[in-house]
Parts: C-alpha cells; sequence; structure tokens
C-alpha cells in the first residue's frame, strides 16, 4: 500500500502559526506593555525564521499591539489613558449601533434568548479572570454578530487585540465591576423590551465606567 508523503508546511501557514502564537502571548499577558519583542529570541522560541516571524509582527503593528520605538525596536504597546478612552468611546458606538439593528429586525427575541445564556456564562467566572475576560468578550461579541451586520463586527474584532491588551493588563484582583453578570443583564432586558434608548444608555454608561477603571489603572 502507497503512503502519501505528508506536505510539509507553507510559508503562509508557518506565518499565521507564528502571528496566533505571539497574538495570544500579548493578549493574554504573556507579554507586558513595553517588553521588547526582538526578531531572533522570537523566532528561536517559535521555530521559525526570522522573516517570519518579522511578516507576523509587522501584522501586529496593524493591530496596535506592537509600536516601534527608539531606533525601530518593535515593544508591546501601552494605550495611554486619551487611547483607553477612545477605544471604550468607539466601543460603544459599535455595541450602540448593534442594539438598534437587533431591534429593527425580526429575531429579537432569539436575540435576547441567546444574549441571556452568555450572561448566565458569566455567573462562577468570579475567581476565575481569565474565563471571566474570555465570557465578557464572548456577550459582547455576540451582541454586535447578532446585529447582522458584518462591518459592525468586523470593526469591533479589529479592536480586540487592544481591548484584551488593556483588560489583560491590568489588575486580577482588581477586576472591574462592569465584568459582572448582574451589569449585563440589564441591556439584555431593554433589548427584550425593546427599548432602544435604555440599552444604548447602558451601554454608553457600561463603557464609560469600564474606560475609568483602566484609565485609573494606569495612573496607580
Amino acid at each position: 500500500m502507497s503512503v502519501e508523503p505528508l506536505a510539509s508546511l507553507d510559508r503562509t501557514t508557518l506565518r499565521e502559526r507564528a502571528l496566533d502564537a505571539l497574538r495570544t502571548a500579548i493578549t493574554t499577558g504573556g507579554y507586558s506593555p513595553g517588553d521588547h519583542l526582538g526578531e531572533v529570541e522570537l523566532a528561536n522560541r517559535l521555530g521559525v525564521s526570522r522573516g517570519t516571524v518579522r511578516e507576523a509582527l509587522r501584522h501586529l503593528q496593524q493591530e496596535g499591539l506592537v509600536t516601534a520605538g527608539a531606533r525601530g525596536m518593535l515593544r508591546v504597546n501601552q494605550l495611554t489613558a486619551a487611547e483607553v478612552r477612545d477605544l471604550f468611546r468607539v466601543r460603544a458606538a459599535l455595541e450602540g449601533l448593534a442594539v438598534t439593528e437587533i431591534l429593527a429586525s425580526d429575531h429579537r427575541d432569539r436575540t435576547a434568548a441567546a444574549l441571556r445564556r452568555s450572561v448566565a456564562a458569566l455567573q462562577g467566572t468570579e475567581s476565575d479572570f481569565a474565563a471571566r475576560v474570555e465570557a465578557d468578550l464572548a456577550f459582547h461579541l455576540l451582541l454586535c454578530r447578532e446585529s447582522g451586520n458584518s462591518m459592525l463586527v468586523d470593526s469591533w474584532r479589529h479592536l480586540e487585540g487592544r481591548i484584551r491588551v488593556t483588560i489583560m493588563n491590568g489588575d486580577p484582583d482588581d477586576s472591574p465591576v462592569m465584568m459582572a453578570g448582574d451589569r449585563h443583564a440589564p441591556i439584555v432586558d431593554a433589548i427584550e423590551a425593546g427599548d432602544a434608548a435604555t440599552a444604548i444608555a447602558i451601554v454608553e454608561a457600561h463603557m464609560a465606567s469600564a474606560a475609568d477603571h483602566f484609565v485609573g489603572q494606569l495612573s496607580a
């Protein structure tokens, strides 16, 4: 019986794997803001060429996770207080638009039920910061997806890396109260009631509170 030889990984696959590994390391706190990202060290750790690492780092620069410092040295980006506030204002605008489009759709009840399940997933994560972050972001991404607006979802996903870095580099013992399930349930209540103004106001207050929290941690 003849056996087909295994195909070797092509350059694109290696680049994507390197990109995923580096993105995960940054967004989960494996690298902290300001940490230097050297091509040689990363290439050795990942078992890929410096060129592959360079391409991955270039992509992470476009995502806002990596920035060039003095003499072109690449470091993990750290958002300023102004950038954090801008980030959460944009989130509020996107998620407020999601609410508007959900309420204009014919699947509001189905969406409310899905969001309730997502809120339930937040329960019991109080002692697991990483699990709470995942459950919190899953709720907000679901809110955007349920809008049915692919451009809105793409815009939110483009911000996701910077959202994660902002959250994960906070103090896990000082988890923001707005990540609790009871802070998300009123958004669902308003959607279920068809009350766009209240739902949007809650989303905006939610994001403003998050911005205040993370800006406060930057200055602590």
